[in-house]
C-alpha cells in the first residue's frame, strides 16, 4: 500500500485528490492548520474523514512541516497548500509569498531530509504566465502580473532546483483554472453559480462582477487531480501544463449559468469597475498536448457540463424549487 501526504487537504483539489487516492488503495495523510476548526473547515472531507489521518501543520512553520513528513513517511507528496486567492494576494502579498513561495522551500527541505525517495508534486499555476500571449505551454515565458503569480513562479523554480540539484522526483503541474461545486464562495465561478441560485430563490435581485471580457481556460477539478497523480506515476519527473485547450470569457460562463435556469444574464449582472484587478490578466489558454501525448491524460467534463454542475449544486443547496 502506498502512502500519500497531501498538504492543503481541506481545499477543493485536496478533497478530490483524497477521494481519488483512497479509491486507488492509498493510505492518505493530510495537513491542516488546525485540527479543531469548525465543521465548515472540513466540509469537503466529511465523507472520508474516518479513512484519512490529519496532521496539524502550517507552511509558515518549518518545524510543523518537517514533523508532518516524518509522521507520514510518504511515498508521494502533493503540495496543494497556498494562499490561493489571486484577488486576496493583492491585499495580502507578504502572507502570500510567505505561504506559497517560502512555504514550498520548507516542504521540499523536509522531504529531502526525511523522505528523499518520495515523489513530489508541486501545484503550479497558469497565473505564472500573466502577460505572455496565449496559448501557453511548457516553453512559454513566465510573466506574472499578480503577487500570487509571482509566488507561484518562485515555487515552480524551487521544485526544479531541488530536482536538478538533489536528484529528487519533483514535478510541476501548471494547472489552468479548474472549478467545481466545492470551489470557495470567494472565487469568481462560484460567486456566479451561487449568485444565480440566490436570484432564483429571491435572495438577491442582481449580481455584481468585475471584468466580463477576461478569458480563461476552465476545467473540472476532479479531472485535474487525476493528472496530478499520473505525473507521479511517470518514469521520470517532468513539468506539464494541465488545461482543456479551450478558451471562454467570464461573459460566456455567466451567460451559460443564467441560461441553466432560463434567465438572461443581462437582466441581472452588473459589471462594476471597482471589482477590476489592479492589473488584469486578460487571456490564459493552456496547450495540453504534452500531457496528453506523454501521460495519456484527457479532461472528461466539458465547459458546459461544468457550469451546469456548479449551478445545479448551488440550487440544491438552497432547497427545492
Amino acid at each position: 500500500m502506498k502512502t500519500a501526504l497531501i498538504v492543503g487537504i481541506t481545499g477543493q483539489d485536496g478533497s478530490y485528490l483524497t477521494e481519488f487516492l483512497l479509491k486507488k488503495g492509498y493510505e492518505v495523510y493530510g495537513t491542516t492548520r488546525s485540527l479543531h476548526g469548525s465543521s465548515s473547515h472540513f466540509v469537503r472531507l466529511l465523507d472520508v474523514l474516518s479513512d484519512i489521518t490529519l496532521i496539524q501543520a502550517d507552511l509558515t512553520e518549518e518545524g510543523s512541516i518537517a514533523a508532518a513528513v516524518r509522521d507520514a513517511m510518504p511515498d508521494e507528496v502533493y503540495n496543494l497548500g497556498a494562499q490561493s486567492s489571486v484577488a486576496s494576494s493583492w491585499k495580502n502579498s507578504v502572507m502570500t509569498a510567505e505561504t506559497t513561495a517560502v512555504g514550498t522551500v520548507r516542504l521540499l527541505e523536509a522531504v529531502r531530509s526525511y523522505a528523499p525517495d518520495a515523489r513530489y508534486y508541486q501545484a503550479s499555476s497558469s497565473e505564472m504566465f500573466g502577460r505572455s500571449p496565449p496559448p501557453q505551454d511548457e516553453k512559454t515565458m513566465f510573466h506574472p502580473r499578480t503577487p500570487y503569480g509571482v509566488s507561484k513562479v518562485f515555487a515552480y523554480w524551487t521544485a526544479v532546483n531541488f530536482r536538478e540539484s538533489y536528484q529528487m522526483f519533483a514535478a510541476n503541474g501548471i494547472l489552468f483554472n479548474h472549478e467545481s461545486p466545492r470551489r470557495g464562495l470567494e472565487y469568481l465561478t462560484r460567486k456566479v453559480s451561487d449568485g444565480v441560485a440566490q436570484i432564483v430563490f429571491g435572495k438577491a435581485d442582481s449580481l455584481q462582477l468585475g471584468n466580463l471580457d477576461t478569458v480563461r481556460d476552465w476545467g473540472f477539478a476532479g479531472d485535474y487531480v487525476r493528472a496530478m497523480w499520473l505525473m507521479l506515476q511517470a518514469d521520470a519527473p517532468d513539468d506539464f501544463v494541465i488545461a482543456t485547450g479551450k478558451a471562454h470569457s467570464v461573459r460566456d460562463f455567466v451567460e451559460r449559468a443564467f441560461a441553466r435556469v432560463d434567465l438572461d444574464y443581462q437582466d441581472y449582472v452588473i459589471s462594476d469597475p471597482a471589482l477590476f484587478r489592479p492589473y488584469e490578466v486578460h487571456s490564459l489558454l493552456g496547450d495540453p498536448r504534452k500531457i496528453k501525448s506523454c501521460l495519456g491524460w484527457e479532461p472528461e467534463v466539458s465547459f458546459d457540463e461544468l457550469v451546469a454542475m456548479m449551478v445545479d449544486a448551488d440550487l440544491k443547496r438552497y432547497g427545492p424549487l
